[in-house]
């Protein structure tokens, strides 16, 4: 499937070296940007033509977009791109607020395009490791699961401006890949509650340079505290803080009544997944069980979420990181937000099809 890519930032550069590299299905065209200098400095580095969204949009060869800009202009993009007939695949969140979301997964279904999103790190080595053993009953019955994590503000958003701006708080730039990682496993999320807080609403810039110093304006929470229940009636909480001044530390566990399983950071593909089987003597505590690796994607695949969906589209079957997933996700760290503000518990309307686990050894 031939592709064009909308974004020449960062990201850029690992989705252009998986796409061209690692996956034979699909085949990068041109690139495009706001920034015509970047746009071909990028396409020059991988060896593809540069143009402007105009030109790629009217490009008959180029079948799927691939939308890496920011946030705040995934609503615009996505819908210029599904009206020009091109099925689309964005970076995360699939936009900024769940009812452009809904309107863009309707315009999809009407024109028969595909809309897929990001994360796509569900689809790594561990969390399909993980779902392989869910699967398989490894857990038992699963009751509850806890989430933490933490992160470094200071350095982050010195780093990165657009973590400043609206819509980019840690629920929605970073929550995403815990809760798209918790509905992959275990299913759609029916009720959230949520503490959120932003106590800095300042911050200096602490790296070398003109800007060292600086006041910033963050107005974006960086403390979250929630509870969440799917529908399936399992519950679990969620935890995040972004003012801890530690390097990324990620605990994610999912209990069943035959033992608990430990899982690393669902913002990367691989890592280790542990699983502590039950003991009945407590003399003898069960040691931990490191899973073996059943699928190739371990290390930073960014990019398999495209060429998987190019992949279902040739197939007629549904993509794995579907806009539905995407949509659903999008509500509920919405809600979480909302329940924060209004402090009550806020029920998610939408729901989402559980993706089909991938196959070992399984690429594209």
């Amino acid at each position: 499937m031939n592709i064009g890519v909308i974004g020449s930032g960062a990201i850029s550069e690992i989705y252009l070296k998986n796409l061209t590299e690692n996956h034979p299905n699909v085949r990068v065209l041109a690139l495009a940007s706001k920034h015509p200098e970047h746009a071909r400095k990028r396409a020059q580095q991988f060896g593809l033509r540069a143009c402007t969204v105009e030109e790629l949009l009217a490009d008959p060869e180029i079948e799927m977009i691939v939308n890496l800009t920011p946030v705040g202009a995934h609503y615009g993009i996505i819908r210029r791109c599904l009206e020009a007939g091109k099925h689309v695949y964005t970076e995360k969140t699939i936009t900024d607020h769940y009812e452009t979301a809904r309107e863009l997964l309707s315009l999809a279904e009407e024109k028969g395009l595909y809309l897929g999103s990001a994360p796509d790190t569900f689809l790594g080595s561990a969390l399909q490791n993980a779902r392989d053993a869910i699967d398989g009953g490894m857990l038992g019955e699963i009751h509850s699961f806890a989430i933490s994590s933490n992160r470094n503000n200071d350095l982050l958003l010195s780093m990165f401006a657009f973590l400043r701006e609206p819509g980019a708080g840690v629920l929605l730039d970073y929550g995403v890949y815990y809760l798209t990682a918790l509905v992959s496993l275990l299913g759609p999320v029916a009720r959230v509650a949520g503490i959120v807080g932003t106590p800095y609403k300042t911050h200096r810039n602490i790296l070398p340079g003109p800007d060292c110093g600086k006041l910033m304006d963050t107005p974006n929470e960086s403390q979250v505290s929630a509870i969440i229940r799917l529908r399936n009636g399992i519950t679990g909480t969620l935890h995040m803080d972004n003012d801890c001044k530690m390097p990324d530390e990620a605990f994610f566990a999912i209990y069943g009544t035959k033992g608990i399983l430990f899982l690393g950071n669902p913002d990367q593909f691989g890592g280790e997944v542990r699983f502590l089987p039950g003991s009945l003597d407590p003399q003898a505590p069960a040691e931990p069980v490191v899973l073996r690796k059943t699928t190739a994607y371990s290390y930073n695949a960014r990019g398999i979420g495209p060429a998987e969906m190019a992949e279902a589209i040739a197939q007629h079957r549904p993509n794995r990181a579907s806009g539905e997933m995407a949509a659903h996700v999008l509500e509920v760290l919405e809600g979480i937000l909302a329940g924060g503000e209004a402090g009550k518990f806020v029920d998610i309307q939408s729901t989402c099809t559980l993706p089909a686990p991938l196959e070992p050894a399984q690429s594209f």
